[in-house]
């Protein structure tokens, strides 16, 4: 299996102060995404930032703008909208970027599969809400990127399959570290892989120190990544560098061919998941 490359450019933690490198305008958010396309990705996964304030935001309007500025010059990239609860918990408000369509509408819209508690902050997510979003998305057919910080969302997912609210090929992002929930070791990243669905592709993600050690594992093993300021806004694990956001997927590169790991192109991804092929058709058709 190519090496599927997932590109978390901003987030909702990183600011300015903390590091002058990560993207917050529009602008700004489609120049890494040019750079990233350039050096080499599969998909990348957006949040939007009000451009006066630079705090998350759910408008869709601010998500149409950085979607069109990226598929004019990358028409095929596989573009994922978060639908984070963390911010705000209204249906509205959290599916208002899946009611996008023409050349500004997602291929993806990320579904995490229960609450998270965070250091300092909870990610909400009732079952009420996860089938909600889940069901909004197949209506609009856009594939949900499947987010699991632990084992028992992935039973979830099994079960929102059972419900007929998710389908096969499914993709998981399976994200490490965090603070309650799976750690970024060998046997929880190995447990969590094992008890994936059928018909599942599947990326791992560190959180924070843990990032470089959980790719590696990733490209190793034969799995994808996850990589991006979002999770990590260091270069080294002593926190001495600031890194980039070019400089941790062009060492995603190196990895890779040390491992003898081809990228998966958008086109390919495309193919695996049974998405249409970019150029004016995105997302899924349901039967």
């Amino acid at each position: 299996m190519k090496l599927i490359i997932n590109f978390t450019p901003t987030g909702m933690i990183p600011t300015k102060e903390m590091t002058q490198h990560v993207p917050v305008s529009v602008k700004e958010i489609i120049a890494n995404v040019r750079q990233a396309v350039d050096i080499g990705i599969t998909m990348v996964h957006l949040h939007a930032r009000d451009e006066r304030t630079g705090v998350p935001t759910h408008e869709a309007d601010v998500y149409e703008k950085i979607i069109i500025g990226i598929r004019e010059f990358a028409s095929d990239l596989v573009i994922c909208v978060s639908l984070s609860g963390r911010m705000v918990n209204e249906f509205e408000k959290r599916a208002a970027c899946l009611m996008l369509e023409g050349d500004a509408k997602p291929d993806m819209g990320s579904l995490t599969l229960s609450s998270v508690n965070f250091n300092r902050q909870a990610s909400i997510n009732s079952p009420d809400m996860i089938q909600a979003l889940a069901r909004e998305m197949r209506e609009r057919g856009i594939v949900p990127e499947l987010e699991a910080f632990d084992v028992g969302m992935i039973n979830y997912a099994k079960y929102l399959e059972r419900k007929g609210l998710i389908e096969p090929p499914h993709y998981f992002n399976l994200i490490l570290g965090n603070i309650a929930c799976a750690q970024a070791d060998l046997l929880h990243a190995g447990i969590m892989i094992q008890d994936l669905p059928p018909d599942s592709l599947w990326s791992l993600g560190g959180v924070g120190d843990s990032q470089l050690m959980v790719n590696s594992i990733a490209i190793a093993t034969g799995g994808g990544v996850r990589i991006g300021l979002e999770d990590n806004i260091w270069y080294d694990q002593s926190r001495t560098r600031l890194a980039s956001n070019a400089e941790l997927i062009t060492r995603i590169h190196k990895l890779a061919e040390a491992n003898q790991r081809e990228i998966m192109t958008p086109t390919e991804f495309r193919k695996l998941l049974k998405l249409q092929g970019g150029n004016g058709k995105y997302g899924r058709v349901y039967n």
